[in-house]
């Protein structure tokens, strides 16, 4: 409706400036009819809206305003301004007519881009209100995909006695389950799957019985870790290669020995999580919390990162390192002197440029 309006209102002005009185007029009158007609809509529900006594007040004011306009008419003082009028002359009278006329059309303009803006806030708030209301609905409708995931993992992973079976179907199963929730998900949604993975022990690598492969308990109320040769519930491989985790919270997660190529971790919080021999070449790690992020096993000056055809010593720390090459550091925060060393030594020259603090007396160990 707005666009008539203004399309009208264009139409008259061509017509008044082209000499197409008849166009203007039609335009006019097209444009007067239409700013009408959504002014009249707009009002209505208002004066429904409106008890009777009030109607019989403003019926009362229109009667008086009317009834004084009669008497003002019909009175002296009205004859002698129609006396006026008719001294006037036709020319004067044709020319205040017409100011009149372009009075009102300025009037209808205004009118017209109002109701035109009017259109455009009501739009506007009621697209920011459904894109509000959406967004609520993708939340609960995620949370609520988060817990059928968290209860269909549980009755996969534990009998009736409350223990880890853990075949290789089983396995297979959890791990599809896994590959196609994170698929799925926001960067909240991938970090509270990613910590109740962790913290319910199905990222980290265990022990197993050698007969029947089920996890070995540790004796102190755990499972037994065994970092060389353990086997996890739940191996992320390439899950979470390219995938953004920004501003999440991973406290704690153990993401080690997987594929995290270009992770967007940007702002997460990272404290005590676990990226040994984790693959983070191009990730960005900007703005992170770093607080005892675990990039390696061992000694500083021994970690070195993992290789493909290397087996790891975690004594040492040989081949137990994150790959960090090209990664994004920029801004990081609580960066230990051993984090920041093994970053500046084992990263590269583009991480090295963005190690908070520099790489001063640090030697480029990757050597490109």
């Amino acid at each position: 409706m707005g666009l008539l309006i203004t399309i009208a209102l264009i139409l008259m002005i061509i017509g008044f400036q082209s000499g197409l009185f008849w166009l203007g007029e039609i335009a006019a009158a097209i444009a007067f009819g239409l700013s009408f007609w959504v002014i009249l809509v707009r009002l209505l529900p208002r004066f429904k809206q409106v008890t009777r006594s009030q109607r019989r007040f403003y019926i009362a004011v229109l009667g008086a305003i009317v009834a004084t306009a009669v008497l003002l008419w019909n009175s002296p003082t009205g004859e002698y301004v129609r006396s006026q009028i008719r001294e006037l002359g036709w020319e004067r009278i044709d020319i205040f007519s017409n100011l009149l006329s372009a009075f009102g059309q300025i009037l209808i303009a205004i009118v017209a881009l109002y109701v035109s803006w009017e259109q455009y806030v009501t739009s506007k708030r009621l697209t920011l209100e459904q894109n509000r209301l959406a967004t609520q609905q993708n939340i609960i409708t995620q949370q609520q995909t988060i817990d059928a995931y968290f209860q269909g993992i549980a009755e996969l992973t534990l009998d009736d006695d409350g223990l880890l079976e853990d075949f290789p179907m089983e396995r297979a199963i959890a791990e599809g389950r896994t590959a196609a929730i994170l698929g799925s998900l926001d960067a909240s949604g991938k970090a509270k799957v990613l910590r109740f993975l962790s913290r319910a022990g199905l990222l980290t690598p265990l022990r197993r019985d050698e007969r029947l492969g089920r996890a070995i308990l540790d004796g102190s109320g755990g499972y037994a870790e065994d970092r060389l040769t353990g086997i996890r519930v739940i191996d992320l491989g390439v899950m979470l290669a390219g995938a953004d985790l920004s501003e999440g919270d991973l406290r704690g997660a153990d993401l080690s020995d997987i594929n995290m190529i270009r992770a967007n971790l940007s702002r997460c919080e990272l404290v005590r999580a676990n990226f040994a021999r984790t693959i983070l070449c191009e990730a960005n790690f900007s703005g992170a919390d770093l607080s005892n992020v675990r990039f390696f096993y061992g000694s500083v000056k021994t970690a070195t990162p993992r290789t493909i055809k290397d087996f790891p010593d975690y004594e040492t720390g040989e081949f137990t390192g994150a790959v960090i090459e090209d990664a994004d550091f920029t801004g990081a925060q609580r960066l230990t002197d051993d984090q920041r060393f093994y970053c500046c030594a084992w990263g590269g020259s583009k991480t090295r440029s963005t190690i908070p603090g520099g790489c001063e007396g640090v030697p480029n160990l990757l050597k490109r």
